[in-house]
């Protein structure tokens, strides 16, 4: 007689629960900035603190290593992975690529619609600058760009930046942290790009501001000497 196989519907295993609990718990801390770079991941504390055993917690810790997310360190164990500059502003430049072609590609599709949410974004940014928030400045950014090259046809260039944004999740999510005065120029230079966009601008020259403006971002971090830790 045959085994019986678990139906498709059925709950996963309590392990299994226990893992992406433990997982998505401390993935949102190190992406929020509860827990800032170095910051060291006591496996038994978290395990009490969670409710589990540390077996999730170790699955759910090696998980996010493998993400880039957290990193392993001779007799003192995993901790939030740290700052790397070099690999920060190399992303950046790719992404600079990606970016411009992308944005340059979608601005004959963009409609008037699109264009006044990316306004509307952009002037939620301009009212945080007062009080900065930098996670949630750095969430709007994206939101900002991705409603822009969300009607970019070439749906290869929109899967490889959300792989490099990704990238840039994994070293650092919010770079306004690091640089805040960044994030006042930002904003004036995602006014210019709609402007020129709502103008019919040639599409190299929405190109050239769109690939610059992410440029300064990268330029900023290496002028500021990276980010502590």
């Amino acid at each position: 007689m045959t085994a019986r196989q678990p139906d498709a519907g059925s709950p996963p295993p309590k392990s299994a629960s226990r893992v992406e609990l433990a997982y998505a718990t401390l993935r949102e801390r190190i992406t929020s900035g509860v827990y800032g770079p170095g910051h060291r991941l006591v496996l038994d504390e978290l395990a009490r603190e969670l409710g589990v055993s540390p077996v999730p917690v170790r699955e759910a810790v090696r998980r996010l290593e493998a993400e880039g997310y957290v990193e392993f360190q001779r007799n003192v164990g995993a901790r939030v992975a740290t700052f790397d500059e070099q690999e920060f502003v190399q992303t950046v430049h790719v992404v600079a690529l990606l970016e411009g072609y992308a944005t340059a590609l979608a601005a004959p599709h963009l409609r008037r619609a699109d264009l006044a949410r990316a306004r509307k974004i952009n002037d939620r940014m301009q009212a945080s600058l007062d009080d900065l928030d930098p996670v949630r400045f750095s969430a709007l950014n994206r939101e900002f760009h991705f409603a822009l090259y969300e009607r970019c046809p070439n749906q290869h260039i929109q899967g490889l930046l959300e792989t490099q944004w990704a990238r840039l999740d994994t070293i650092r999510r919010s770079v306004f942290r690091y640089v805040p005065d960044r994030s006042r120029s930002s904003v004036a230079e995602h006014a210019e790009l709609l402007d020129l966009i709502a103008a019919g601008a040639p599409v190299e020259r929405i190109e050239q501001v769109a690939r610059a403006h992410k440029m300064h971002t990268g330029a900023a971090v290496s002028e500021a000497g990276g980010a502590p830790g």
